[in-house]
């Protein structure tokens, strides 16, 4: 069985076939036989940060923080000036092969490495590229840093930007509005190529703008020059009807960040109000979109919503076509001939009627990461029978940890960052 398009749902019982980086029109190219599985296209994740990858259950020896901005302070905003070279090659690499196995086959990541800005994203480029990930990659700019991290990280992305390669694309990273100067957020406005934001995340973000430049976020990035169809807003948990009709009408993308803005504790988002550019991300919560695509759905059930269990699948299709506008290719996220050969087989015998009205169900209900058996990317097999193609997962893992720990006794010498919103919080 065949998934050949996720948004409307459409199925087709027949094999599959590959010619080249393409899917082929049956009969040409390469027969994948598709009786024993179900066939759908690589999920894409459309908001993610890499370099938390060799965080988890990291010592803690601070006072827990109480707000999402003491969570900034005294936990990501650290961990990010700890990062060096081979770390944030490590993490790019866990985070890979842990998206890979899960069936995610496109990564937006938004990297900081304060310590390590010229050439990260190459690092990252690289790691992800040696794993066959496609990806689109940006720097987080950022003036809680200082004026030379700011502008360093403006022409990281200028940078990469410039050289493309065949799975790599990028973004202009910013961090969000309330740790942006205006000359800063001016900067990466200039280099055009769409902005990867956080987007009031957390109340902190509004009431920022608010106090300090007297409007709200998204009408601030919209006078900036910073707000049309090429920008994705990370979060957006408390847009205003204004900024909301505002980025709808810019044909903005929102990442959905459901998990995330749980455990952060920062709201919920008005997912149905945001409009039907609306994209799944985890915001550095792993790369399993079966699990996040899962939750959200049942948070925006929690909240009275009458969405059916085809509204997640709407969601990733979306995420896949704001990768396919960076890429260049429509068909992305589909698996029609001529569509870019990004895909997943899944071994589920499904134990009740599939079709294309109890899809959705079974995505909701059935299907999940445990499932995904091979993993195609640009027509090159990157898993095989749950198993990495081109490199040796332990290995990788036993790298990894040598660095975590590395990294675990450089964050014990970091003190909690000291930038606090001139606004207010």
């Amino acid at each position: 069985m065949i998934v050949t398009s996720l948004d409307p749902v459409r199925l087709v019982d027949e094999d599959l076939w590959i010619a080249g980086d393409r899917i082929g029109k049956p009969g040409v190219g390469t027969r994948i036989p598709c009786s024993d599985a179900v066939v759908v296209p690589g999920n894409v994740c459309a908001h993610t940060h890499l370099y938390s990858a060799l965080a988890r259950g990291m010592p803690y020896t601070l006072e827990p923080p109480r707000t999402f901005l003491e969570i900034l302070q005294r936990v990501w905003w650290r961990l990010d000036r700890a990062l060096d070279p081979a770390s944030v090659h490590a993490s790019a690499l866990v985070g890979g092969v842990e998206a890979l196995l899960c069936g995610t086959t496109t990564l937006f990541d938004h990297h900081s490495s304060p310590s390590t800005i010229d050439g990260s994203l190459d690092l990252i480029a690289d790691a992800l590229g040696s794993l066959g990930v496609r990806s689109v990659l940006c720097y987080e700019t950022s003036d809680r840093d200082g004026p030379a991290c700011a502008r360093a990280a403006v022409e990281e992305n200028r940078r990469f930007l410039r050289a493309r390669r065949p799975l790599a694309r990028g973004l202009v990273g910013a961090h969000a509005s309330f740790t942006l100067s205006d000359e800063t957020l001016a900067a990466c406005v200039e280099i055009g190529d769409g902005l990867h934001v956080h987007a009031a995340e957390d109340g902190v973000d509004e009431r920022d703008a608010g106090a300090l430049h007297g409007t709200t976020v998204v009408r601030r990035l919209a006078e900036a020059g910073a707000l049309d169809e090429r920008t994705l807003l990370a979060h957006g948990v408390h847009l205003g009807d204004d900024e909301i009709e505002l980025t709808r009408a810019a044909n903005a993308t929102v990442a959905h960040n459901a998990r995330s803005n749980m455990n952060n504790g920062v709201g919920r988002a008005r997912v149905e109000a945001l409009g039907p550019r609306l994209a799944l991300g985890t915001d550095g919560i792993g790369s399993d979109l079966f699990e996040e695509s899962r939750t959200a759905y049942f948070r925006l059930r929690d909240d009275g919503s009458g969405a059916a269990a085809d509204w997640p699948l709407t969601r990733l299709a979306e995420s896949a076509r704001l990768a396919g506008r960076l890429f260049g290719e429509p068909l992305l996220g589909t698996l029609v001939p001529g569509a870019p050969a990004d895909l997943v087989v899944l071994d589920y015998h499904a134990p009740a009627p599939l079709d294309e009205q109890t899809f959705g169900g079974h995505w909701v209900f059935g299907l999940s990461s445990r499932n995904v058996r091979d993993v195609m990317v640009s027509g090159e097999w990157v898993v095989k029978d749950r198993r990495l193609a081109h490199v040796d997962e332990r290995e990788i893992a036993a790298a990894a940890l040598d660095e975590a720990k590395r990294l675990a006794r450089r964050l014990d010498e970091i003190d909690p960052h000291a930038f606090a919103p001139k606004g207010g919080v």
